[in-house]
Order: C-alpha cells, then sequence, then structure tokens
C-alpha cells in the first residue's frame, strides 16, 4: 500500500491541468478544516468549495471496486473504513459551508473539469435577496 500514488494520480494531474488552462487557480492538498490528517484534493478555499478524486478500489465504487480474496475480512473493514471516513469528511465540510464536489476515478477528466468549474462559476454568481 505505500507504494500507492495517495495524491498527484494521473486523473487529479489531468483535472488539474484542464482547470489551469480554463484560467482557474486553485489550491493543493488544503487540510480539512476540524479533521487531522485528511486533505482536500482540490480546494477553492475563497468560494468553498472542495474537489475529491477517489480511487474505485480505495473508496468503493459501486462499478469498479474489487475484492481481493485473500485477507478478505481485512480488506472488507478496510474499505469499508475509507468509506466512513469520506462520508465524514463530507458532512463536516458541509456543515461548515463547503460545497464538496466528489468524482470516481474513472470519469472522464473533462466532463469533472467542466462540472468544477460550473459550480466555481456559480459560486462566484452574485445573489439576489
Amino acid at each position: 500500500m505505500s507504494r500507492q500514488a495517495s495524491q498527484d494520480t494521473a486523473p487529479e494531474l489531468a483535472v488539474r491541468r484542464l482547470l489551469h488552462a480554463s484560467g482557474h487557480r486553485y489550491r493543493l492538498h488544503r487540510p480539512v478544516p476540524g479533521l487531522p490528517r485528511r486533505t482536500i484534493d482540490i480546494a477553492f478555499p475563497s468560494l468553498k468549495i472542495a474537489v475529491f478524486l477517489d480511487g474505485c478500489f480505495w473508496h468503493g465504487c459501486p462499478q469498479h471496486a474489487t475484492h481481493p480474496k485473500s485477507n478478505a475480512d481485512w480488506w472488507q473493514q478496510k474499505l469499508n473504513r475509507n468509506m466512513a471516513r469520506d462520508l465524514e469528511t463530507t458532512e463536516c465540510l458541509a456543515m461548515d459551508g463547503w460545497t464538496v464536489l466528489r468524482f470516481w476515478e474513472h470519469e472522464a477528466p473533462l466532463d469533472v473539469a467542466d462540472r468544477v468549474a460550473a459550480a466555481v462559476a456559480d459560486a462566484r454568481r452574485p445573489r439576489s435577496s
């Protein structure tokens, strides 16, 4: 597990390139407020937008998750804890007023970047009372 990239993965880099090329500026691997040792993959702090790009295996993608046969009980507990931690992180950020966007690694980078850009544009749009 120590050899698995936890940040700067290929899908994350692809999305970041597209966002940067379209003029969006963001922060990387920002700490989650109130939750030590957790980070936001791509953050727009002033707009309170948090983007997570989750790996299918590690975060339990309903389409692509696999379940190892060797040491199956340990792996099931490990993956369940990951999913519970994701939910807790999302809830904590949402309670603090953040917009949380979660994507799977198998999603097309262009689609992800477009959805993030739309959320950023929406957050920048002035609200009428």
